[in-house]
């Protein structure tokens, strides 16, 4: 099961790299106005994530009172017509970075998921929650997941705001 999940966070990712793949580090770190966010902070937001992600995991692993919950409808993930704030943890802040930083960031983080996935008994994570802002008390099983459609969500944001500095 993780495996699949794994192989389609992977296919997520690939696609958020190739969609920023070619597009100078400048352009990357333009805000197309004053509200919005730079795809580079975008990408940054992905890595703080799927970085928080891992920690409350593993943090939630070694909690005797998380407990089972009921399968969250995660895939109302990608709606953007639903909009959220991020949460503190990951917002990003304005810093200037080259693709090749936020490419090792994203590395890094995705890198610990494994390492931590790797280490853990598939059932433990079915039988363990943490709290989702929207969806509630979420199986640490379904966080796998959640980390590709999130993705998938801030491609589509990427894509706008690649339009919106071209005009």
């Amino acid at each position: 099961m993780l495996s699949k999940d794994i192989k389609q966070n992977e296919q997520y990712r690939n696609e958020v790299l190739e969609a920023v793949d070619g597009l100078t580090d400048d352009k990357l770190n333009k805000r197309p106005d004053s509200d919005s966010w730079t795809i580079m902070q975008v990408l940054d937001h992905l890595y703080l994530m799927e970085q928080g992600i891992t920690k409350a995991i593993a943090s939630e692993l070694k909690n005797p009172d998380s407990e089972k919950v009921d399968p969250q409808p995660i895939e109302k993930t990608t709606d953007r017509s639903n909009k959220k704030v991020a949460p503190n943890f990951a917002t990003p802040m304005y810093e200037y970075r080259t693709l090749q930083q936020m490419k090792d960031r994203l590395y890094i983080s995705r890198d610990q998921l494994i390492r931590l996935l790797d280490q853990t008994d598939e059932d433990q994570l079915e039988q363990k929650s943490y709290p989702h802002p929207s969806f509630g008390p979420m199986r640490l099983s379904q966080w796998v997941p959640f980390i590709g459609l999130h993705e998938k969500r801030h491609l589509q944001q990427i894509e706008e705001i690649k339009e919106r500095l071209n005009k």
